[in-house]
């Protein structure tokens, strides 16, 4: 008797290949934006969508809070029209950051989620920045 996990096939190799390939186009992960942070590398701009309470109390240091209802084409004025922006929430428990990254992409913005958000980034056990304005 199959279990459920193989009660289903797996999809063919190529099927696979295409489909997880093309998460890298619209996720990235905390480590991959601790390390561009970390060494320079840096070519995004990194938006915490969540309030500013939350925010205050922590975030990924150099983001910036802009949180995901207030997206709008006035507040990325002062960004070319192709710079990536990398969104995160509070973690997989939050849709925040799919509700940000939609708004982005409906505005002609190139857009990648930070997979994990606020949680993943503590269970990397990155450090956080706190305050409003950091």
């Amino acid at each position: 008797m199959a279990s459920t996990v193989s009660a289903i096939a797996a999809a063919a190799s190529s099927d696979a290949a295409r489909h997880f390939g093309s998460a890298f186009a619209y996720d990235t992960d905390c480590a991959d934006v601790y390390e561009a942070i970390s060494t320079g590398q840096q070519d995004f701009v990194l938006l915490d969508v969540r309030s500013p309470a939350l925010y205050a109390l922590g975030h990924v240091p150099g983001a910036i809070c802009l949180p995901h209802g207030k997206i709008i084409a006035s507040k990325l004025r002062n960004y070319a029209m192709d710079t990536l922006f990398v969104v995160y929430c509070a973690g997989p428990h939050c849709n925040g950051a799919q509700r940000g990254a939609l708004r982005l992409a409906r505005l002609g913005r190139p857009v990648k989620l930070m997979m994990g958000g606020i949680s993943g980034w503590r269970d990397e056990q990155f450090e956080l920045a706190s305050g409003a304005d950091s």
